[in-house]
This record gives C-alpha cells, sequence and structure tokens, in this order.
C-alpha cells in the first residue's frame, strides 16, 4: 500500500480541550430524562456545572444524584433531552475525547487484580497516552498521590486497603487525569472527619483553579460550606439550584427529606449549618 495511504489509516490522536474561561459550561442537561429498569428516574432535569465552580448534588436516597451524574459522564444513556460536554452533546465525542474532558469518580472502587497503589494512580494517565502531555505523567502521579494523602502506602496492594483508602486513591487516580471537568460520586462516603474535609477542599482548589466540579454528596453542611451551588433533587426533579444560604432552607429540606431540619449559621464562617431537629 502507498505510504499516503498507510498514513491515512492512522487514526489521529484526540486534541485536548483549550483552557476554560470562568463561568464557562463544561456540562449542562436540559429536558433530562433517564428511564432504568423500566421506570423513570429522572424527569425533565435541568443542571449546569460551570468551570470554576463547585456543584454538589443533594437529595435522599433514590432521587437521582448518581444517576444525573452518570448522565453528565455520557455513562447513562438519556430517554430524552440533551446533555452536554464542552458545549457538544456527549453522543458526538468519542470516548478518547471525552477522557481528555471530563474524569469520573464513582461511587465504589474495585479491581479484579492486586495492583500497587501507584499503579491504580497511574491509570488515569491513560488518556494521554502517546501525547506530548505524557512527559508529565509521573509528576501528575506524584502530586495526586501526594493532595490526596496516599503517597506513603504507594507500593501497597489496592486490595488490602480499608475502604476509605481505596476512596482516596480512587480520587487521586481522577485527579491525576487532569481533566477540566471532574465528577465525583460521593467521595466523602468512607471517609474520616479529617479526609472529608481533605476532599472538599480539593473540589474547591480544582475549581478555584478554573476546573469544574460536580460532587454527589450526603453531608448537606459540607455541601454548604464547600460549593457554590447546590443542586437538591427529590424523585428525579431539580427542586431548587442556587448558592447554599439560599437553596438551604428548613422548609424545603424538611419537605424534602421528609425530616424536620434545622438550618444555623456556622459560628464563624455564617455558612449553614443543617442539623436534624430533635426534642430535648
Amino acid at each position: 500500500m502507498h505510504a499516503r495511504g498507510l498514513l491515512r489509516l492512522v487514526p489521529s490522536r484526540p486534541v485536548p480541550p483549550p483552557p476554560a474561561a470562568p463561568g464557562d459550561v463544561l456540562a449542562e442537561a436540559e429536558g433530562l430524562r433517564v428511564h432504568l429498569g423500566g421506570r423513570p428516574v429522572l424527569d425533565g432535569v435541568a443542571v449546569t456545572v460551570r468551570a470554576g465552580e463547585v456543584l454538589a448534588l443533594v437529595g435522599p436516597n433514590g432521587a437521582g444524584k448518581s444517576t444525573l451524574l452518570g448522565a453528565l459522564a455520557a455513562d447513562v444513556p438519556a430517554a430524552e433531552g440533551v446533555v452536554r460536554v464542552h458545549g457538544r452533546p456527549v453522543k458526538e465525542w468519542s470516548a478518547p475525547e471525552l477522557a481528555l474532558r471530563r474524569a469520573v469518580l464513582p461511587q465504589s472502587a474495585s479491581l479484579s487484580f492486586p495492583f500497587p497503589v501507584e499503579e491504580v494512580v497511574r491509570m488515569g494517565r491513560a488518556p494521554w497516552a502517546g501525547s506530548d502531555l505524557a512527559d508529565e505523567d509521573d509528576a501528575a502521579v506524584a502530586e495526586a498521590m501526594a493532595r490526596t494523602e496516599v503517597t506513603g502506602f504507594a507500593g501497597r496492594p489496592f486490595s488490602a486497603l480499608s475502604g476509605g483508602e481505596r476512596a482516596r486513591v480512587a480520587l487521586a487516580r481522577v485527579l491525576a487525569q487532569r481533566a477540566p471537568l471532574l465528577l465525583l460520586d460521593e467521595p466523602t462516603a468512607a471517609l474520616d472527619l479529617r479526609h472529608q474535609e481533605l476532599v472538599l477542599r480539593l473540589c474547591r482548589e480544582r475549581a478555584r483553579a478554573g476546573d469544574a466540579v460536580a460532587v454527589v454528596l450526603h453531608d448537606l453542611s459540607l455541601a454548604a460550606a464547600y460549593a457554590d451551588r447546590v443542586a437538591i433533587l427529590r424523585a428525579g426533579r431539580v427542586a431548587a439550584d442556587g448558592p447554599p444560604a439560599e437553596v438551604l432552607s428548613e422548609g424545603l429540606l424538611s419537605e424534602v427529606y421528609d425530616q424536620p431540619v434545622e438550618v444555623l449559621p456556622h459560628p464563624r464562617t455564617g455558612a449553614p449549618l443543617v442539623v436534624p431537629r430533635r426534642e430535648p
């Protein structure tokens, strides 16, 4: 075959996205409906994830938070509506192109083989293999491990770690990917108090550096402390979306969660603190 014909058979590498400006919409859903197992899970959801912001997705169990995150990641198909990543419908991106634009942390991290921790984190660099930025692999892996405080057990098998340690290693893999859109599903669920704060600080730092972060949380006070916006889901719909101080109201939260709550200002920061209402 002619050399020119051979060149045409070589697939071109996906091009990384240009830097985003603050406020750019890096992911959005419009009129999103999703059915799982024959039943509707999301019903007409609209949400945006913007560069420079942390968006917290909150709501009771079964509200559709993880499904919405999966749809934004292009991992859950829409029955109706549209999901866009970096301005284009997700169906128009190839898998390699998406991998340069969004990094996804699922609820649970499991591996069938006892890979060392460092190798698990290095998996986050796979989208950059063969590119000019592959030279940054070692630095990206080392930085991600240091930020999530897993460097001390870099050589241990992932399968030998505790649940909280696995969660931090999985987050390190996401950070090492260095995608501008981070989609994190309950990253604090298995963590102790110190590491819950660590993870949410990392989310805020990535947003301040220009990334867009969407994170599913159950702790409403954590969401209030670290998120720029909070979207409250109820039965597959968005009940409220806005700054924490505006949407985390006693009346709405008590109704959505079917549990009376009190919303109090933090004595030092003024951020809302959400606690169940209890009788003395």
